[in-house]
């Protein structure tokens, strides 16, 4: 092994927390003087113990619970996050004392005061909303301006400057052009609107974060650092790393099973890339590939069942359905996400002629099951309690029951009973600050997204939109059909082109958004807004909602801000902007999915009107569709194509996912040229590989 592979091989602890701080800003907290850290960590700790605590012997009603959530976020982001440049040592000064400015200790306090007022004062709010009084209005303006610069300095600007530019909407709406005009709103009718009501602030996304997603963020944190983790990367290296370009298939099976436990795509990033990023590289993989590969992978932590990221729980709340409804919904999509990577990996692998891991690279499956198994007792317990039909966060409590009861029996075997001790209180302190430390961000931006869905209900904004973009796909469903009618066959509906051109344009601006602003926030967005426009064509609103979800996952491999491609690049030394447009290009071979459960909903197995006949028919279209497309952008089949078979391939994959016999059939069709050049050249591939061996 050379001296530069030696050097990226293996990361440490210290390093792998670097690179998180470095790429994900939502972890990228200040230094503190001692005395500051031990009341930050006393706070985080506190909040945990709350949370814990309420998921098990009951939620406190719903605007205190979510007051309190905000009221201790609000307060520790304002210690934890920098207002402005580089993060500097501290000093303790007059201006700062304990080492944080002066304005610090000011914002963290509005923030606490406001977001606290709303519960104090609600057995009277009944008499209130609609009606504010002059310290209503004035808590809600500071509560506004605050949330707006917690939220800059834990995500960055554009999810602030979005938010502004919806409150202007509602502000100045007789000045909107055309559709979008509307009456205005005074600031005292907006802030009674986004702060005194369950519409804005205090909303169902706040309610959600505090209410189930801190429980799973604290139970992923804790599952990872009893061990659960580092067994899925060992099994997934044991199955999958004798194939062609293994490493790399390791890559993308670690990081599905570690998303399970995960709903963080820099966070899978980082654990696994240190592991999978390096030999990927040593067996002959570019360095920006290896990179997209891990960035491309870790994303599907999001949608990958159970431990989902916030978005599952969001759906809870907006459908009214169990999540067991929606864990099942995204087993299917989940599968695609990692199938429709892996596709790309082994054609990558075929191109260059890459190698699998040799039997001495690779652990034993029984042997790493037999070491690690009781690290699978919590993820064992929390799908059981699921399962039952017990809420969410209860099951989420039971799980960090159990994490720190494998934690506590791994410390007895590994120390004498003092040690043990002593290790187990140290680890479950350090497990909930990081726990509640990785809450910050995402409860900032969630209750600030609630100004936006606050302003779209306010507003009527939504459906003035749904109308635009319907009309919009209309016309252009008319002149393609036009041309479409030269066929001696119906080859798709007005109402299906209608429906299809709309989609296009849902997925492209949530591509964008993507470019920003991080999954959460631009599912919450795109659903206030896409929801109305998808429900007008009448497609179901878990169809709906998974639509935007999928496309929102592509959010962390969507240059230029391509976070989980940047932080797998700094891992592999490579160029991050190359590395994120080849994790975009590797996800592009799964884009197809979301069209296809619109048009075959079975594909999420719990709609209305569920058959096996179009579920499978789906299915198989679906990854017949990922493959030859995932073959058209790698420019491999089972030897290189040529123009022409690319582009029909590319064709191809458009209809073999349509839910029309005679597309599938034209599919097919397409696919005979390449298929017929490049069958005979498999022969000789496998020839040739066999005389090598």
């Amino acid at each position: 092994m050379s001296t530069e592979t030696e050097r990226a091989e293996a990361l440490t602890e210290e390093q792998m927390k670097e690179l998180e701080e470095r790429y994900d800003p939502e972890v990228r907290f200040r230094p503190l003087l001692p005395a500051l850290g031990w009341l930050t960590a006393t706070a985080l700790f506190v909040l945990s113990c709350y949370h814990f605590y309420t998921a098990g012997y009951g939620i406190p009603q719903a605007t205190t619970h979510r007051g309190t959530h905000l009221a201790f976020t609000l307060g520790l982001v304002f210690l934890s996050f920098v207002a402005f440049g580089q993060r500097k040592e501290p000093h303790n000064t007059v201006l700062t004392p304990l080492g944080l400015p002066l304005y610090d200790w000011i914002l963290a306090i509005l923030g606490i005061v406001s977001a606290l007022y709303v519960p104090w004062v609600f057995n009277d709010l009944a008499f209130r909303v609609g009606n504010p009084l002059p310290i209503d209005v004035t808590m809600g303006t500071i509560l506004i301006v605050v949330l707006l610069e917690a939220t800059r300095r834990a995500m960055g600007w554009p999810l602030p400057v979005i938010a502004l530019l919806f409150i202007a909407y509602a502000y100045f709406g007789q000045s909107m052009p055309g559709v979008l005009i509307h009456p205005g709103a005074s600031w005292t009718n907006i802030v009674n609107h986004l702060y005194l009501t369950s519409q804005g602030i205090y909303g169902t996304a706040l309610g959600v974060i505090s209410t189930y997603v801190f429980h799973f963020v604290l139970f992923g944190v804790l599952a990872t650092r009893i061990g659960l983790g580092q067994l899925f990367i060992d099994l997934a290296s044991a199955l999958a790393g004798r194939f062609a370009g293994g490493p790399a298939k390791v890559s993308v099976i670690s990081s599905a099973m570690l998303g399970s436990i995960s709903g963080s795509s820099i966070a899978n990033t980082v654990t696994t890339g240190s592991l999978t990023i390096p030999a990927m590289i040593r067996i002959g993989y570019p360095r920006h590939f290896a990179a997209a590969v891990e960035a491309a992978s870790s994303t599907g932590g999001q949608i990958t069942p159970p431990v989902m990221g916030a978005v599952a729980f969001l759906m809870i709340e907006y459908l009214g359905v169990p999540l067991t409804t929606i864990l099942t919904a995204a087993l299917v999509p989940a599968f695609m996400h990692f199938f429709g990577v892996l596709v790309q990996v082994h054609l990558e692998a075929r191109r260059r002629g890459l190698r699998g891991m040799t039997k001495d690279e690779l652990p034993v499956a029984w042997a790493v099951f037999k070491a690690g198994w009781l690290t699978t007792l919590p993820l064992f317990v929390l799908v059981s309690v699921l399962l039952s039909g017990k809420t969410p966060y209860l099951a989420a409590f039971y799980g960090i029951l159990s994490c720190l009861l494998v934690l506590v029996i791994q410390n007895i075997v590994r120390h004498d009973l003092r040690t043990a001790i002593t290790e187990s209180v140290r680890e479950t302190w350090d497990g909930f600050v990081v726990g509640a430390k990785y809450s910050l961000s995402v409860t900032v931006a969630a209750a600030l997204v609630g100004v936006i869905i606050g302003v779209v209900t306010l507003t009527g904004v939504g459906f003035k939109i749904a109308y635009m973009v319907t009309g919009l796909a209309g016309g252009w469903a008319q002149d393609v059909s036009v041309w479409l009618s030269v066929l001696p066959f119906e080859l798709i509906s007005v109402t299906s082109l209608t429906l299809l051109f709309t989609l296009i344009m849902t997925a492209v601006v949530c591509v964008l958004m993507g470019c920003g602003i991080p999954t959460t926030a631009n599912y919450l967005i795109m659903i206030a807004v896409a929801a109305p426009i998808l429900g007008l064509l009448g497609v179901e609103p878990l169809v709906a909602h998974f639509f935007v979800f999928y496309y929102g996952v592509l959010a962390d491999i969507t240059p230029p801000v391509a976070l989980a491609a940047y932080a797998a690049a700094g891992i592999a030394d490579a160029n991050a902007f190359k590395a994120g447009n080849t994790a975009f290009r590797l996800g592009m071979g799964k884009v197809l999915v979301p069209f296809v459960f619109v048009f075959s909903p079975s594909l999420l197995l719990v709609v209305p009107g569920f058959t096996w006949t179009e579920f499978f028919l789906a299915t198989l279209g679906a990854m017949a569709g990922i493959t030859v497309l995932s073959a058209a952008i790698a420019n491999w089949l089972f030897a290189p194509l040529r123009v022409y078979e690319r582009v029909l391939l590319a064709l191809a994959s458009l209809l073999l996912v349509a839910p029309d016999l005679y597309a599938t059939i034209v599919g097919a069709v397409l696919i005979l040229p390449a298929l017929i050049r490049q069958l005979p050249l498999l022969g000789r591939s496998v020839r040739a590989r066999e005389e090598m061996t």
